[in-house]
């Protein structure tokens, strides 16, 4: 212990309120934190105490963070909030006499929720945090409508509020996909075919003196829907928002089935099944080891061929591959698992967030295979690509003609 430390902590200091305001700016950037988690965090902290920075992170990790997808939301506002070096040097003198503070921080790149939380959590200098702002009128007689301009937003580059706006939009989405034909038949008074059997016992009871005719036409049933979704690292930023998708799908219809994959396959068909959509992903988050790590595309493909495809593709199954094609094995035994999937499935879509970029080309070895054994090649970036989904599972040809998809494919050659 240094000599030369102070005998009482500084009086200034305010270990649990700097804790909570904190945990108020995580809550504004779009976490699902209560009281009792930032009672915790703050129990936790005084109970571990702060050796450097890297305690103070952990354990406030520990006391906030329940599920993977929250993990970079709260570095980067950790990061943030504790940069200013007097706040945190009062903080550590009220636990330890002397700590060893690293005061260089590493250069990340700032999402918008949470520059705008942060903002939203500190008051400027010289206000006074309870006096009510004051009240702004705008015109918005020539600007774009809010709605319209959210349904384009880039779902990088949503706020804390776009994103709560997003989810409530994509709760509602609704996927009308067309009923097909099966081989049975069911009794309809009007149907097309007659029922020679149910005929015949209808004449029977009368003696035969009297035949009436009892028709028959085919049953329709929903084609199975398969979601095969990419979590790994360069996905992470749009995961999120594609777990609600499946969420709000998979709770408006029967039949779909949803796996998300990384360096391995993950059945989260079940989970998803659960009405609170929080508890849904909550539970996605604990069962899914991989997230935001590597992506093996042909590695996973095998495991769902292998395992899964027998059980959910039948009577013409869609399937929605959503990957951005960045491959760590650089498509290494991806191009027989792709074509099996693409033969076993009535209509294999791809969807993938890089399409957004003008200048986009499939150049990456998983991407130049994928390309050749799909059916539709579309964006899934905004609230619109989520809702144009909806034409490409009922469209009968890929989206834009042959001859588009054709040129996506000479592009990749």
């Amino acid at each position: 212990m240094d000599s030369s430390a102070p005998d009482t902590p500084p009086e200034d200091g305010r270990l649990a309120e700097n804790i909570l305001q904190f945990c108020r700016a995580l809550r504004a950037a779009g976490l699902p934190l209560g009281p009792g988690q930032m009672l915790d965090a703050v129990d936790a902290v005084a109970a571990v105490g702060i050796g450097d920075r890297d305690d103070l992170y952990w354990t406030l990790h520990a006391a906030l963070i329940t599920r993977q997808d929250q993990r970079e939301v709260f570095d980067q506002t950790f990061h943030i909030f504790w940069r200013n070096p007097d706040l945190l040097k009062r903080m550590m003198g009220m636990m330890l006499p002397t700590v060893s503070v690293d005061r260089e921080e590493e250069k990340k790149k700032i999402s918008r929720r949470v520059a705008e939380a942060m903002n939203a959590a500190r008051p400027r200098q010289g206000e006074d945090p309870r006096e009510k702002p004051p009240e702004v009128e705008v015109d918005a007689r020539l600007t774009v409508s809010e709605e319209e301009v959210l349904r384009q937003r880039d779902f990088e580059d949503m706020t804390a509020e776009e994103v709560e706006q997003a989810k409530r939009a994509i709760a509602r989405l609704r996927l009308p996909v067309p009923e097909r034909r099966t081989r049975r038949f069911r009794a309809d008074t009007h149907g097309p075919a007659i029922d020679m059997r149910r005929t015949l016992r209808r004449s029977l009871r009368g003696g035969g003196a009297v035949i009436d005719l009892a028709r028959r036409r085919r049953r329709t049933r929903v084609p199975p829907l398969v979601i095969l979704c990419d979590i790994s690292g360069s996905m992470s930023r749009y995961s999120r928002m594609l777990l609600h998708f499946l969420h709000a799908i998979t709770d408006d219809r029967a039949r779909v089935h949803s796996f998300v994959f990384g360096t391995r396959l993950t059945n989260i068909t079940r989970l998803l099944k659960r009405r609170d959509v929080d508890e849904a992903l909550a539970e996605v988050g604990e069962a899914v080891e991989d997230w935001s790590g590597g992506t093996r595309i042909g590695h996973c493909l095998h495991a769902f061929n292998k395992d899964w495809s027998r059980r959910v593709l039948g009577e013409g199954a869609s399937v929605v591959l959503i990957t951005d094609g960045l491959d760590r094995d650089a498509g290494a035994h991806l191009e027989p698992e792709i074509e099996r999937l693409h033969k076993s499935s009535g209509r294999l879509i791809w969807l993938n967030p890089l399409l957004r970029y003008d200048g986009y080309a499939p150049k990456s070895k998983g991407s130049q295979i994928l390309i050749r054994h799909v059916d539709d090649f579309r964006t899934v970036h905004n609230l619109d690509s989520l809702e144009h989904i909806v034409d490409a599972l009922g469209a009968s040809a890929p989206s834009g003609g042959r001859a588009a998809l054709a040129a996506w494919r000479a592009a990749a050659a």
